[in-house]
């Protein structure tokens, strides 16, 4: 698993960590989806993209790119993308960010000055390891910087993060997601160890066996059963109208909410 998609799961699932990350905690993270759309032409792809979910135009575009290793021209293709993006998708909003995700400053490539009126308004840099000791502090921090924790402390940390996650997230559905990824941050760190190893390695073999995670972990199953089901009826929804159901008849016959319907009509 490559670094870029284990900070992509990580703002896919947790989004607040990047707000928090940005300086910017308080944002409503309900009115934003993330995603990692395509570019056409060139099929560039963006590692994430925060779009706000309504059409307001006062709510900024954040584009996610993670760079672990000094990329030439990074920064023309950078620009190059965000504007093809923004041809081909036309986007209401009226303003955009970017923020750059460094392991260090050294593996930032040099930007032309042509760049630097963009660099200067739109361009957020973080450096991981200037993080500093908020990783302590934090637990969204924690996990990024677990991302970038050598091998030989990131066992100790993961323990950490462990016990901070059961301490601090009240939540046992949002508790066993944090886990799960912390797991998969470490299994990532250690390819030859096996799931089983990592969960020992972790002390997360006894955790799991508790009542608790289990009736967690099986109410995460139940509803992602519920969310196969309402998928698989809202793509009758159109079908249905081909046979000239009405919204209202559709509603019924699939047990929706009739404003659901109409939204995908």
């Amino acid at each position: 698993m490559k670094t870029d998609t284990l900070f992509y799961e990580l703002f896919k699932n947790f989004p607040s960590i990047f707000f928090e990350l940005i300086g910017k905690p308080d944002t409503d993270v309900s009115s934003y989806q993330f995603t990692s759309p395509e570019v056409k032409q060139k099929a560039f792809r963006f590692d994430g993209l925060f779009l706000p979910i309504d059409e307001a135009t006062d709510k900024p575009i954040y584009f996610v790119e993670v760079q672990f290793q000094k990329q030439k021209k990074f920064y023309s293709r950078l620009f190059s993308e965000i504007f093809l993006y923004f041809y081909q998708y036309e986007p209401p909003s009226e303003d955009w960010y970017v923020v750059i995700i460094y392991r260090r400053r050294s593996t930032e490539a040099e930007c032309h000055p042509r760049y630097q009126n963009l660099l200067s308004n739109h361009v957020q840099r973080i450096y991981l390891d200037e993080i500093g000791n908020l990783g302590e502090q934090s637990l969204g921090f924690g996990i990024i910087q677990l991302v970038v924790e050598s091998p030989n402390q990131a066992g100790d940390f993961a323990r950490q993060l462990i016990a901070k996650t059961t301490t601090d997230l009240a939540d046992v559905n949002l508790q066993q997601q944090v886990l799960e990824l912390i797991e998969t941050i470490v299994l990532y760190k250690f390819p030859n160890l096996s799931r089983e190893d990592i969960e020992a390695m972790l002390g997360l073999s006894e955790l799991k066996q508790t009542r608790v995670y289990q009736e967690a972990k099986e109410e995460g199953r139940e509803e992602g059963r519920e969310e196969a089901t309402l998928k698989t009826k809202l793509a009758m929804i159109p079908k249905l109208r081909q046979l000239d159901l009405t919204a209202e008849e559709i509603a019924e016959f699939l047990e929706l909410d009739l404003e659901i319907v109409q939204q995908h009509l």
